[in-house]
């Protein structure tokens, strides 16, 4: 007999959930191999947003799937991550429940399906309302404090889509092409669900797929005016097109092929200039110094919970310090290749602190307090005059990712 209609994503989404929580993987490193034997778009889309809604709530799905049964099912029981991915579509992506049971339970063939159905069937009767905001995992919610709350709630949904445009001076034109809400000239922000090739502007190169929290850090440099600035980590290249856009001599760097052949691609689509070196930035030596320094560093990427909730429970102490070391050994590495008075623009997409404020003081340059004229108003740098950004900020608006952000100078 034929699979029911849709078995394949709900396949792929337990093979993607297994990786997550099993192994550690990304949701992006694992999606590929997950979904290989699924073909169609949408169903690809359809896997990932079963797998992103049941990461989100899970600790909430969990405590149901406890409450409805007599012993505790332990956390890798494979009959608690189909449970896990059923109530998922049931109360996040509202599918209705005879087709949840249909493509849910041949998922357990040979295993505990009459309990899986049962446990289903008698929260689906209750008719309860997920909460407001997601409960966060015990050791996150710890580590985030007191924004905790605020964070959570800027969790509870997919982020929106947001574009960059190359041209600034357009953003009017296709604010009202697009239909689109705009926070800052060059900035469009639309409903997500979009698919993103079919969009016009995409063909011709008009803008490029950029969270706008990630926008923050090349705006915090202002126009280039031909002068040089280097792009450390730069793949796959959101950065580096805002740079080049607003008129700096870009060196791109990166040690993936496979990101710096992204990025050369953008370029390529939008028709703007960079050069790009493939390099380990902890070996490589410039042979000149710049006078700007972007340095987007590799981190836990805790910021971007919003469409990453992978992160949520894969991120621990850890990851946390292996990230923390190689920031602070690749800023104090790109602290001697400023020109003199040079400015270094230091950003993560990490809410911890050990990534942001822990690196920024332990460094020889010197503050460049970000001003508050200088970012959206809904946005202010802190005591010290650095950027910091969580999910739960411009709520209202949509959300944006967190970062933390630092401009820094060399003597003169």
């Amino acid at each position: 007999m034929a699979d029911p209609s849709g078995i394949h994503a709900r396949k792929a989404a337990l093979r993607l959930l297994d990786a997550v929580l099993r192994r550690g993987e990304t949701l992006d490193q694992a999606f590929g191999a997950a979904t290989q034997d699924v073909r169609r778009f949408e169903d690809k889309a359809l896997a990932r947003a079963i797998t992103s809604e049941t990461l989100r709530w899970l600790v909430d799905l969990d405590a149901a799937i406890d409450s409805a049964t007599k012993q505790r099912l332990p956390d890798d029981a494979k009959v608690r991550t189909v449970l896990r991915s059923m109530l998922a579509q049931l109360w996040r992506l509202g599918t209705p429940p005879h087709a949840v049971i249909a493509t849910g339970l041949p998922l357990l063939a040979g295993g505990p399906r009459r309990l899986a159905h049962g446990v289903f069937s008698t929260l689906a009767k209750r008719d309860e309302a997920m909460p407001h905001a997601p409960t966060l995992p015990e050791g996150v919610a710890a580590r985030w404090g007191a924004r905790s709350v605020a964070i959570a709630r800027g969790l509870a949904e997919p982020p929106p889509l947001d574009l960059s445009l190359r041209d600034a001076g357009e953003t009017q034109h296709w604010r009202n092409l697009l239909a689109a809400d705009s926070f800052a000239p060059g900035h469009l922000r639309l409903a997500r669900g979009e698919n993103i090739e079919k969009l016009p502007g995409f063909a011709e190169g008009a803008w490029w797929v950029q969270d706008f929290a990630a926008t923050l850090p090349a705006r915090l440099l202002g126009e280039g005016a031909g002068r040089s600035i280097l792009d450390l980590c730069a793949a796959p290249g959101g950065k580096t097109l805002q740079l080049a856009a607003a008129g700096w001599a870009v060196t791109a760097l990166d040690m993936s092929k496979r990101r710096l052949d992204l990025l050369k691609a953008n370029l390529k689509r939008t028709d703007l200039a960079a050069s790009s070196v493939r390099a380990d930035a902890l070996q490589w030596e410039p042979k000149h110094r710049f006078d700007a320094i972007l340095l987007d560093a590799p981190c836990t990427a805790t910021g971007t919970a919003r469409r990453h909730p992978d992160v949520l429970h894969r991120i621990g102490a850890r990851q946390i310090a292996e990230a923390s070391e190689l920031q602070a050994s690749l800023l104090e590495r790109a602290a001697g290749w400023l020109k003199p008075g040079g400015r270094l623009l230091y950003a993560v997409c990490s809410i911890e602190a050990e990534e942001g404020p822990a690196i920024v003081q332990a460094s020889s340059l010197q503050t460049d307090p970000i001003m508050s004229a200088e970012l959206p108003a809904d946005l202010a740098p802190d005591e010290h005059g650095w950027l910091r950004t969580d999910p739960g900020m411009m709520h209202e608006q949509g959300g944006l990712d967190g970062f933390f952000i630092a401009r820094l100078r060399a003597p003169d």
